[in-house]
């Protein structure tokens, strides 16, 4: 019996999502690419799943990126890449926010893997390279656009135009990363991570997601015009009968976490 190559794991309204070809570098072969979208759009749709962690199997990589070995005889196709290409849609589409625990390398396509996501959490054996102008290959899942916007335009031109590894410390000093934690220790963190989130009010935790995304996409302007029609639309709908027992809840947790 063949090895399942991605495994999905659903838990108190976290789902855990992992890359398993562990042998192969967790290698996104054709096939895992189009269960990796399948799983992120059903989960889209599971009113169950308020947070998705998305990470790869073992401690050697998260995944390598494209499997180079099957893309000399089955290149990828047009489709796959750019804006609409599936993997973007299916995680900018997936309407919760969703977690990168990089467990080892991320390279070329496995980093622009992470960076789509909206938070990410590496171990220390996490090691980040952009190596598409040494493979030949014009990035397509937006290394180009993203990276910069999360560490800045010089540091992405190094990254893009060397391919040279970026350890998991200097990630977190150049703000790629939240946190850097020993191996043993990611699934956990991350896991009580997607716990803070997932108890949150998930209709605003989609809003404000939207809000954070369309900002990075636009202008100042259409990101304020963007945050100012989803306030509205929020504030219309708002559930007055339970503002009180939210607003308790809030203060509590506050009053905790200052103490």
């Amino acid at each position: 019996m063949s090895e399942e190559i991605l495994l999905t794991e659903v838990r108190d309204g976290v789902a855990t999502v992992t890359l398993n070809r562990p042998r192969q570098m967790n290698a996104l072969s054709a096939e895992l690419r189009g269960r990796l979208v399948s799983t992120l759009d059903g989960l889209a749709d599971d009113d169950g799943v308020a947070v998705v962690i998305l990470t790869g199997a073992g401690q050697k990589a998260f995944t390598a990126g494209v499997d180079l070995k099957e893309l000399e005889t089955a290149p990828l196709k047009v489709e796959e890449l750019g804006p609409d290409a599936p993997m973007h849609r299916a995680i900018r589409e997936l309407g919760k926010p969703t977690i990168a625990a990089v467990n080892g390398f991320a390279i070329t396509g496995g980093m622009e893997l992470a960076i789509n996501c909206d938070i990410l959490v590496a171990s220390t054996n996490a090691r980040f390279a952009d190596t598409h102008a040494r493979v030949g290959i014009v990035p397509g899942w937006g290394m180009s656009q993203l990276l910069p916007r999360l560490v800045g335009p010089v540091r992405a031109r190094y990254m893009s135009y060397t391919g040279n590894f970026v350890d998991a410390a200097t990630a977190k000093d150049w703000g790629l990363v939240l946190e850097v934690v020993p191996p043993e220790e990611l699934m956990p963190y991350c896991q009580g991570l997607a716990s803070e989130i997932a108890s949150c009010d998930r209709a605003t935790l989609a809003d404000v997601r939207r809000a954070i995304q369309g900002g990075l996409g636009g202008t100042l302007s259409e990101g304020l015009a963007l945050e100012g029609r989803l306030s509205q639309a929020a504030t219309a709908r708002m559930d007055r009968s339970r503002f009180a027992a939210t607003r308790e809840a809030v203060m509590s947790r506050g009053k905790e976490q200052s103490g």
